[in-house]
């Protein structure tokens, strides 16, 4: 009895924080996008891995990672800011060198020590905490940022590595932050739900020896429900090393997207959320 007990807290334990690795949004964390409709194919890098990022057993946002440049293609959430503490502690996702592994968020040390992992498997898969070591002039720049969200679990769920990318570190803390932190606020006044897409543009360039793609762009996107009959949306997108960022309508970030990936026309939400 005593062992059968020892071994259910032991499966408690293994599961509070918990990331799936899926093979469609749809079919398994639909939630996170209007009228439960993902971003189209035509953001889809050559080696995609869906991710439902799940944390304490629940699904907090999505994320498209891109393998090869490991960098997140979009990270999709509800806006629900609330006020609380930043997490400082970095987490990965096992899941990504396989499905036999710990389907949890863990730190990279938790991997070392107590699953047999080594950092060259880790590392195969995914940015690890060294590739953003000695950064010079960049920010760990998360797409979902912890302060769209309400509570500590929620916050902790954004602090994983693939739902940052090397970010310049004016346009981290300068425009790009009073856009998440303001413009947000401003824009999303009278929104029932918010959805949110936030996404990289791939770069020319590398950090960490050419592990870890650094992005051209930046971009974000929303889709608000302000009642059953009337929506709003709007979008901002940013250069690299430049402080600034451009309003844009949904539409007109869909077409920039287009030009910049050079593929099929991009989609970001359902057609009855407004590009105008």
């Amino acid at each position: 009895m005593l062992l059968l007990l020892l071994l259910q807290l032991s499966a408690s334990c293994f599961w509070l924080g918990h990331s799936e690795v899926v093979t469609s949004f749809e079919s398994s964390c639909p939630q996170f996008f209007f009228r439960e409709t993902p971003p189209n194919g035509a953001l889809e890098p050559e080696n995609p891995a869906w991710i439902c990022q799940r944390y304490k057993n629940q699904y907090y946002f999505a994320t498209l990672y891109d393998r090869n440049r490991r960098i997140p293609v979009y990270s999709a959430y509800l806006y629900q800011p609330g006020s609380g503490k930043r997490p400082n502690t970095w987490l990965v996702e096992p899941e990504l060198m396989g499905l036999t592994y710990p389907k949890s968020m863990e730190k990279e040390w938790t991997l070392l020590n107590h699953f047999n992992v080594t950092l060259e498997q880790l590392s195969k898969s995914q940015a690890i905490l060294q590739d953003y070591k000695n950064l010079m002039g960049l920010n760990h720049g998360h797409l979902n940022p912890s302060g769209h969200h309400s509570n500590s679990s929620s916050r902790m769920a954004t602090f994983t590595l693939t739902n940052i990318v090397p970010q310049n570190e004016k346009l981290n803390g300068g425009a790009w932050n009073n856009y998440e932190q303001q413009t947000m606020i401003k824009n999303s006044q009278g929104c029932k739900t918010t959805y949110v897409v936030v996404g990289a543009v791939p770069g020319n360039n590398y950090i960490a020896k050419g592990r870890v793609n650094k992005p051209s762009y930046i971009w974000s996107s929303a889709c608000c429900e302000v009642d059953t009959n009337h929506r709003k949306a709007w979008a901002v997108i940013a250069e690299k090393d430049k402080n600034e960022v451009q309003l844009l309508t949904l539409g007109e970030l869909e077409d920039r997207l287009t030009d910049l990936y050079g593929r099929d026309q991009v989609s970001l939400f359902d057609s009855d959320c407004p590009r105008e």
